[in-house]
């Protein structure tokens, strides 16, 4: 399954000439030479797909028509695809995930990874099942200094974690004569965008960095949701209360009318020894401060941080880092837990870090609880999939 220069074999499907995901992702899956791009199935306009995926440099055998014709094509070859990254549209992705997963092959999804909490506990069941590695692209916990926040909050600098408030709120939504613009209007039509449109759009990312710095899963929540722009069918704006299942206390806000905000992705963690705060815009720098203790500046690329962020550190200290980079860092992730596979060993813990099938489905499962949370006024609701509870 591996290339004769020792790099495993890459596909895609969707990310196509003008996609706005699809480059980040072939510089992320490219940047370490881990993978070589093989295979894709780039575009849902079949001749555009196969042109393009030629141009990119795929052999004409294998820049595919649609997914079907790319399962069927690689299935059977001795050199097929050892990850397949799903970047289609939201609505797709479970079943392609669902195909190629049990055709047995290791699957890197976009989010949201399905469009219900039924669909997500099957691609869960489906993956264990087939033995298979099913990712999904949070790929904001690939940055260096998010994976230093975890590292100081496992090995105790924080003490007992009391508080955690994310935020992922943006003001490009705003215009409220985009109603009928269609690149925005499908986001609050729930006939395409399901039961959620900020939350699951924006919202999820906010919840899973809050998971995975501090290592707790939520439990309940209660949410105000609230369309700003009365035309809207779904929320563009969500103020959530969380309590999670380690004892922490969840805040978490995400909006698309919040003028002025650009990215707005920011994690507060606030513990018995002291708090941490970082910002997905100004990702070199983690501001620490222990308790009794004055404000420091954590920048990445220094030296003595954990092993972690080392690993994930691309570019000398003070140089910009940037989202490609966070993506390259869960590529890396994927290809050592291939790897390790493959030759039946443990993989290098510091790299095991790569969110999973479950991440996706938690998150499905409070992007529904959520809605209905704020269908009824907020009353607390249970934020766990079923087969979690």
């Amino acid at each position: 399954m591996t290339q004769h220069n020792g790099r495993l074999s890459w596909g895609m499907i969707g990310g196509g000439e003008g996609s706005q995901i699809g480059p980040a992702h072939r510089l992320g899956a490219g940047l370490d030479g881990l993978f070589d791009f093989t295979a894709g199935a780039l575009d849902h306009r079949p001749a555009e797909g196969r042109d393009y995926g030629q141009r990119l440099g795929l052999s004409s055998d294998r820049a595919y028509g649609n997914w079907q014709e790319m399962l069927e094509g690689e299935r059977n070859r001795s050199d097929r695809v050892d990850l397949v990254t799903v970047a289609t549209p939201n609505a797709t992705h479970f079943e392609i995930t669902k195909a190629f997963l049990q055709a047995g092959f290791h699957v890197l999804c976009e989010k949201p990874m399905t469009m219900t909490v039924e669909q997500g506990e099957d691609i869960v069941k489906t993956a264990r099942d087939a033995g298979s590695i099913c990712a999904v692209n949070y790929g904001y916990s690939g940055y260096s200094l998010v994976r230093h926040m975890r590292a100081m909050v496992a090995r105790g600098d924080l003490g007992n974690i009391r508080l955690v408030k994310a935020e992922f709120s943006h003001g490009h939504h705003a215009d409220a004569a985009d109603a009928d613009n269609p690149r925005v209007r499908w986001r609050y039509d729930p006939a395409q965008a399901g039961v959620s449109a900020q939350f699951a759009d924006c919202g999820i990312h906010a919840l899973h960095m809050a998971s995975f710095v501090i290592g707790q899963e939520a439990t309940r929540l209660s949410a105000d949701t609230v369309s700003c722009i009365a035309s809207r069918e779904l929320e563009d704006d969500a103020m959530v209360n969380l309590r999670f299942d380690g004892g922490a206390v969840g805040r978490l806000w995400t909006s698309s009318v919040a003028i002025g905000r650009q990215h707005g992705l920011t994690l507060q963690v606030f513990g018995e020894k002291g708090g941490l705060r970082w910002s997905q815009e100004q990702p070199n720098q983690l501001f620490w401060m222990p308790l009794g203790g004055r404000l420091e500046v954590i920048e990445r690329g220094e030296a003595n941080l954990s092993p972690e962020a080392d690993r994930t550190t691309r570019v000398t200290i003070g140089h910009a880092e940037g989202m490609p980079l966070a993506f390259a860092n869960i590529y890396k992730d994927l290809a050592e837990a291939i790897s390790a596979l493959k030759a039946g060993r443990d993989m290098d813990p510091a790299a095991n870090l790569f969110p999973r099938a479950e991440d996706g489905l938690r998150s499905m499962a409070a992007v529904f609880a959520v809605a209905e949370s704020g269908r009824a006024d907020g009353a607390w609701v249970d934020a766990r999939p079923p087969m979690f509870r």
